[in-house]
């Protein structure tokens, strides 16, 4: 049995919509705020997650679930039953649906040249998109909170969430973003820095299909002198100034990392910089623009 202390200190949200509406983004933005985070969990299976998470007295209390249309069978429809379950044994889910408009969702499919998960079926794109707002409609009409990320950003979604779900009155939420110059400036940047100067693992041959996050590209700037340097100089650089942002009244800042494709070195900068700052804030988001 939960104890009324362990349901009071709970929180899960539920994550739905249409594909290409931000689900992905919010649901590694929650990840980055501290919530355990599952994508396509099968509904039946979410109390048992929840009760497995809470055992132990550090089990997580912030849960983030991701549902969608690749849900087999009448596993969509399970879910209210599920929402009712919850709340009966103390654990309230905040069901959160994100969608846009049918124009904008089929711009973004072009662009990202992805298939959408319908278009198995046999449909077109826009026919997919029809079909599933039909079988996701149920789950639009009882969510408690309905986001249309039709004019958002990537970097409006992930603020969006942040301050909705992650931002106290008391702390600085810090954004380490990592992009490619040749595809412009983040918009929303509050400092952007250049590492186009530093030794490229795009030119080693077993590096270049590799990422800043992957071990064998960290290890080869790990050792290079000059990025050492640059990360040891930017992060004093920041640690002097963020106090300030925070005596203005700042609850958000941006700080973006650009190199040439965006892969290498700005990744790796941004994720040594966020786990670096995670040590002094506990509000750090990362963004990789280029690999998203």
């Amino acid at each position: 049995m939960v104890s009324d202390a362990q349901a009071d200190t709970t929180r899960l949200v539920i994550l739905t919509g249409l594909s290409g509406g931000g689900k992905t983004v919010a649901l590694r933005t929650l990840e980055d705020l501290g919530f355990y985070c599952v994508d396509n969990l099968p509904a039946a299976l979410i109390p048992q997650l929840v009760e497995a998470l809470r055992k132990g007295s550090d089990g997580p209390r912030r849960i983030a679930v991701g549902i969608d249309v690749r849900a087999q069978g009448d596993d969509l429809s399970r879910i209210p039953g599920v929402l009712a379950q919850l709340a009966g044994t103390g654990t309230p889910a905040e069901l959160v649906f994100l969608h846009a408009r049918d124009e904008v969702l089929i711009k973004r499919y072009s662009e990202t040249r992805r298939r959408h998960p319908l278009s198995a079926q046999g449909l077109s794109l826009a026919g997919a998109i029809e079909r599933e707002r039909t079988l996701l409609k149920p789950l639009s009409s009882i969510a408690e909170r309905l986001v249309d990320t039709s004019d958002l950003n990537v970097h409006q979604l992930r603020r969006l969430i942040a301050t909705s779900y992650g931002l106290r009155a008391d702390g600085l939420t810090l954004l380490f973003e990592s992009f490619a110059f040749r595809r412009g400036l983040p918009p929303d940047a509050d400092f952007v820095f250049d590492a186009r100067c530093l030794p490229n693992p795009h030119w080693d041959p077993t590096l270049r299909p590799l990422s800043g996050r992957d071990a064998p590209v960290r290890a080869y700037l790990d050792g290079q002198t000059h990025a050492q340097q640059f990360l040891l100089e930017l992060t004093g650089m920041l640690e002097r100034w963020l106090p300030h942002f925070v005596r203005e009244d700042r609850s958000y800042v941006t700080v973006g990392i650009g190199c040439t494709g965006g892969r290498h070195r700005s990744v790796y900068l941004a994720e040594r910089l966020s786990e670096h700052f995670r040590e002094r804030h506990t509000q750090v988001l990362t963004f990789h623009r280029e690999l998203e």
